[in-house]
């Protein structure tokens, strides 16, 4: 192939100079044709999550093929969460939203669909049967009772229980919300298909491998309790065979009866740690544990590193469980 030079009009250029040119603007082509061709960076579905966990599962499936974001910061509150404008105006730019049935969703669900009704909408927690919440000192089931209006709104009850929202703090359920994600993703971005089914299989052996731990740390303690402040941890308990203790009745701090049946419960059973979730107050919790001669510990079931946190806070149950 013929490369020739460009030069400039009525200008004389030196002969050698111009072989030269000609010498380095030939390796420069044949450089550039030796290049591989690059492919298309392959464009990547945005995604929302009400909570962090759930960003775990989403990338868990979806890895570099989506952008996740988490509406409930950190060290926010699920139960009464109300999305800033910032928030619902990046909304209108995503592919998805993952619902995992928190309080707040109850309530801002169709707004956040209004948002951008191109928006696909997904139940992840669609399938799973719930539980009632635990309120009283003995871990037993909530009972029926007067329902403020915004808990009314927030869609708590069923034939006038509460039902616990807390479904991604058990593995079992967990892979029902991940089937949901999975045939999501599958859905809008159907070109990686495989790259899906393949993440969302390794995905399961993760999850088969912890709940495996867990059991073998849990093994022979069937019925053995732990105290929280707030009932966060029922499917938990329930997966391992464990009875949870709240100190939180009916989502509102004890009153002093019931605050001494407390102290009382905790004496006999020698419960000496009382768990608390960050995103709460710990008062009631901390007069509890002075009254018990115990000691405050921190379990998050917000956590985004979703496994690790699990295998924490089971070590955390299994040295309080009593």
């Amino acid at each position: 192939m013929k490369i020739g030079c460009m030069i400039r009009h009525g200008k004389r250029i030196d002969k050698k100079m111009r072989q030269t040119w000609k010498l380095l603007s030939g390796t420069a082509c044949l450089v550039l044709l030796a290049l591989p061709v690059l492919p298309v960076e392959a464009a990547v579905t945005k995604a929302f999550v009400s909570i962090s966990p759930q960003k775990y599962f989403v990338q868990k499936i979806g890895g570099d093929l989506v952008d996740v974001s988490v509406l409930v910061p950190a060290h926010a509150n699920p139960h009464s969460f109300e999305p800033k404008p910032r928030q619902m105006a990046e909304l209108s730019k995503s592919a998805v939203y993952f619902s995992v049935g928190i309080d707040f969703e109850k309530f801002w669900l169709k707004k956040i669909a209004a948002a951008n009704p191109k928006m696909r909408v997904v139940h992840t927690d669609d399938g799973i049967t719930r539980i009632p919440m635990a309120d009283h000192h003995d871990g037993e089931k909530s009972r029926p009772s007067q329902k403020s209006n915004v808990e009314a709104r927030a869609g708590h009850d069923h034939g006038g229980l509460f039902l616990d929202p807390h479904v991604w703090l058990s593995p079992s359920l967990v892979k029902i919300q991940a089937g949901h994600i999975r045939d999501a993703l599958t859905a809008i971005d159907p070109v990686h298909r495989s790259r899906y089914k393949s993440n969302f299989a390794s995905f399961m052996r993760e999850i088969d491998e912890l709940d495996a731990e867990l059991k073998a740390l849990f093994a022979g303690r069937k019925g053995e309790q732990f105290m929280v402040f707030h009932p966060s941890w029922g499917y938990f308990a329930e997966a391992y065979g464990l009875v949870q203790v709240p100190v939180e009745i009916e989502g509102k701090d004890p009153k002093p009866a019931q605050l001494q049946k407390l102290i009382r419960h905790a004496r006999e059973r020698r419960i000496k740690v009382i768990f608390v979730q960050p995103q709460f107050s710990a008062k009631s919790a901390e007069l509890l544990s002075g009254e018990i001669g115990g000691q405050i510990v921190y379990a998050d079931p917000l956590a985004e590193n979703w496994a690790g946190n699990l295998r924490e806070v089971a070590r955390k149950f299994g040295a309080a469980a009593r």
